[in-house]
């Protein structure tokens, strides 16, 4: 892989994610930016977490993600993704990885396995959202445009509410992804951050405030197999900020209202 395949957002998941094996536990890849010269967040931990679970038998499936974004990343640069087998038992497995740019970490991945163990259930109701096809045609377009591998229709952003700022987008891949659990998690992981960090700043930007936010940390739990390629309900609230530090949840929702997914984000937000 001597060339960029990845500054492409328009590419489909499979493209965006591929990696090239060097080794048994060293990947190199490439990603295309989020903000002018810098690698998109999301794209860097999707990919890091194609390889680690390059590294787990396919029976065990990733239920658990945290990851911290401690350098910004190129987009001119290959990334290199190092992936230390931290331990193998009977249910579960766990990998740590390192993506290097010019030899220092960007980002850092901690993420679990498990093999599928049945139980009793139970879930949190799926909040109000009107069906997809509502969402607004000239901001779904515009989203779509930037982010081509997956189609994004934002229509609820309040900037005060009892839990904090708040909004829904409805969120899919553009192609077909099958039922490959890995490729659907790292999906998923990749567009958990198209948005997440904006939240903190509705109701920040008044007197022409346009403040600047760079993703800290990030957390995906896995609950329930699910398609990447149907609809899902992506419903965000940011219960706190102070000390220029903001906390985003959010949580994916089937049409139907199966909770598959929750995730979390600390940013740094400054004016």
């Amino acid at each position: 892989m001597t060339e960029n395949p990845g500054m492409d957002p328009a590419y489909g998941f499979a493209k965006l994610l591929e990696l090239e094996r060097i080794e048994d536990n060293l990947f190199r890849g490439w990603c295309h930016e989020g903000r002018p010269g810098h690698a998109f967040g999301g794209h860097v931990a999707a990919q890091a977490l194609v390889a680690a679970g390059s590294t787990v038998p396919a029976e065990r499936g990733v239920h658990s993600l945290h990851g911290y974004f401690v350098r910004p990343a190129r987009t001119d640069r290959s990334i290199v993704y190092s992936v230390d087998r931290t331990r193998d038992g009977r249910s579960f497995a766990t990998r740590r990885v390192a993506a290097l740019q010019d030899g220092e970490i960007v980002f850092s991945l901690l993420a679990s396995f498990q093999r599928p163990e049945p139980s009793s259930e139970h879930q949190s109701v799926m909040p109000p959202a009107p069906p997809p096809d509502e969402a607004t045609e000239p901001r779904r377009r515009r989203w779509a445009n930037r982010f081509g591998a997956i189609e994004l229709r934002p229509f609820t952003e309040l900037a005060t509410s009892a839990r904090g700022p708040r909004q829904q987008m409805w969120v899919r891949a553009t192609e077909p992804l099958g039922d490959n659990h890995l490729l659907n998690v790292c999906a998923l992981t990749y567009i958990s951050d198209v948005r997440l960090a904006l939240t903190v700043r509705l109701g920040h930007e008044a007197n022409g405030q346009h403040p600047v936010t760079t993703s800290l940390d990030h957390a995906v739990w896995v609950h329930r197999p699910f398609g990447m390629d149907d609809w899902l309900l992506f419903d965000m609230e940011s219960p706190n900020y102070a000390f220029a530090r903001g906390i985003v949840r959010g949580e994916f929702y089937t049409r139907d209202g199966v909770l598959v997914a929750s995730v979390a984000q600390e940013v740094l937000m400054r004016l």
